[in-house]
């Protein structure tokens, strides 16, 4: 069995409305992505402490499922009508074919290997390597697979950097990968935080099912006001130069702070921030983004 997949194009003022309207109408599942996704306009939409959160993206991509006998067109003018729109909003009507989504999905996910011996390994897959560090991770609802560069970047600096009994804190923690990573790798303790109650959920699992101990995940607002020898954040531009007085607090005088989910072109303006508290080494880049490091003093 086919199924067809509408595809939309529309701002913040009528993603929801729309969404709404279209599961009102038929459709089997609605998603709503990022527009300007991987792109420097990527606008985050969680809040963070203190701050409201600002809702949906400016330019939103609303796709939606429906059976293949649908009149997706007759559904989508229905539908944008009921929300105030003269005019059909851009949009493609893609056929979506029948699989085993369950095997096509793990068929994309293989180990990957991050240095030579320390690897990202779907729980579907025996370790290439077993005498390596294999961190055993599904991909779930929370970001931080090992796929995306800016994980890999921050991934191989642990890798390259940790000595060994370092605290650690993970800020905008996802799966929980490089807090879980930080002490395969030799850290005593670390401790993960997130706005996404999903990321702290997930982060929770893959924290036992890897068998590290002495790390904890939280919601911003209950995480504790500790100081640490290592802070790394792996989330987005915007909200690095938001969080930099907080992150810059939290690494104590003399520690370390890692940065990335940052694009190669945004990697001087947010080090011209951070230099106020760091001493910043040379960024590392790869495919596009960045990676920042640096002392504090």
């Amino acid at each position: 069995m086919a199924w067809l997949t509408l595809i939309i194009d529309t701002d913040a003022s009528h993603a929801e409305s729309l969404s709404d309207a279209l599961m009102e109408r038929g459709a089997l599942s609605v998603d709503l992505l990022d527009a300007d996704a991987d792109t420097p306009d990527e606008q985050a939409i969680f809040g963070e402490p203190g701050e409201p959160p600002p809702g949906v993206w400016q330019h939103n991509r609303v796709s939606a499922l429906f059976d293949n006998d649908v009149d997706v067109t007759e559904v989508l003018s229905a539908a944008a009508l009921s929300v105030g729109l003269a005019q059909l909003p851009e949009h493609r009507i893609e056929t979506l074919a029948d699989n085993d989504w369950v095997r096509l999905t793990q068929s994309q996910f293989e180990p990957i290997p991050i240095s030579g011996h320390l690897w990202i390994v779907p729980t579907w897959h025996t370790p290439s390597d077993p005498t390596a560090i294999n961190i055993v991770l599904d991909p779930g609802l929370a970001f931080g697979t090992g796929s995306h560069p800016t994980t890999r970047l921050c991934l191989r600096w642990l890798d390259n950097n940790l000595k060994g009994g370092e605290s650690v804190l993970d800020y905008g923690c996802g799966s929980g990968i490089l807090a879980i990573a930080a002490l395969k790798l030799g850290a005593a303790r670390a401790v993960g935080v997130d706005v996404d109650t999903q990321a702290v959920t997930a982060s929770r699992d893959n924290a036992v099912a890897n068998k590290v101990e002495n790390v904890e995940f939280y919601l911003p607002n209950n995480a504790p006001k500790d100081s640490y020898d290592l802070v790394v954040a792996n989330i987005l531009t915007n909200p690095l130069r938001m969080l930099a007085p907080l992150l810059a607090n939290a690494t104590r005088q003399g520690g370390q702070i890692v940065l990335s989910g940052i694009l190669e072109s945004q990697a001087k303006d947010v080090m011209s921030i951070y230099e106020q508290w760091f001493d910043l080494n040379a960024p590392i880049f790869e495919d596009g983004w960045s990676c920042l490091s640096g002392l504090k003093r």
